[in-house]
């Protein structure tokens, strides 16, 4: 069973993209964040004539995330208890619980965003037994935070910023904690596989990124691969983030 999450930074945008991408690498079910849509103006009918239900939540803005399978999709939860942002969508696809996540930026240390992404994040961790299916679960998207110094291209220019506090990644790590495991993906470019390069120029060609989008999934899964696809990050506008793809050997059709 092949899983995917990629943070598209607008549905409407990287549609045409998103489609090929679908069609390319054929992932079972795959999480998606930053839709930038409301359900009125989400691609259902495009998707269907790919074979893939969806689950969506948006309000047309900024947030937006999605669940796409080609395996079965019943929904679970469209709303983390208590933060009815459009961030979190929870669905059962084939075997397995796919929930996809876009957690709160912070903007910056002194403002209220930040306090607002750690309690969004405690949330999270309270919530995960109520998307438990009999086969294992999936927690991915984009978690905006670096588990580790070495996710990001240089720790030096981030002094002072959200994405790499030491509260930002205990969040994360109370989240493994409970027995998730943060799957690694195979080395990129520079032997690092971020995840995220900002738009201005170079920081792509020069792999000066993040690895900030996350696939969080249960131990008794077996990996056959993980990567990132940067292919994906290259040409005429793309989004600022690459898919992350991962292989399971699992049979889409049990549970």
């Amino acid at each position: 069973m092949r899983i995917a999450t990629w943070n598209v930074n607008s549905i409407g945008a990287r549609l045409p993209r998103l489609l090929d991408w679908l069609t390319t690498r054929e992932p079972d079910a795959v999480a998606l964040q930053e839709t930038k849509s409301a359900d009125s103006g989400f691609p259902f009918a495009e998707l269907a004539d790919l074979g893939y239900e969806a689950l969506h939540v948006g309000d047309g803005r900024w947030n937006g995330v999605a669940v796409l399978s080609r395996v079965g999709l019943t929904p679970v939860a469209t709303e983390l208890p208590g933060h009815p942002e459009p961030r979190y969508a929870s669905a059962r696809c084939g075997p397995l619980t796919i929930t996809s996540v876009y957690v709160p930026n912070g903007r910056s240390l002194d403002d209220p965003h930040y306090a607002y992404k750690l309690d969004w994040l405690a949330t999270l961790r309270t919530t995960l037994p109520a998307t438990e299916a009999p086969t294992g679960q999936v927690i991915m998207g984009d978690f905006n935070v670096a588990p580790t110094d070495a996710d990001v291209w240089d720790i030096g220019a981030f002094a002072g910023s959200t994405h790499v506090t030491e509260p930002e990644r205990a969040a994360v790590r109370a989240l493994t904690d409970t027995g998730l495991v943060d799957l690694p993906a195979r080395p990129g470019k520079g032997d690092r596989p971020f995840t995220y390069w900002d738009y201005r120029a170079g920081m792509f060609h020069q792999d000066k990124g993040m690895r900030i989008d996350l696939v969080l999934a249960s131990p008794e899964l077996e990996v056959t691969d993980a990567y990132v696809d940067r292919e994906a990050r290259k040409g005429k506008g793309p989004s600022d983030h690459a898919p992350v793809v991962v292989d399971l050997a699992l049979d889409e059709s049990a549970g």
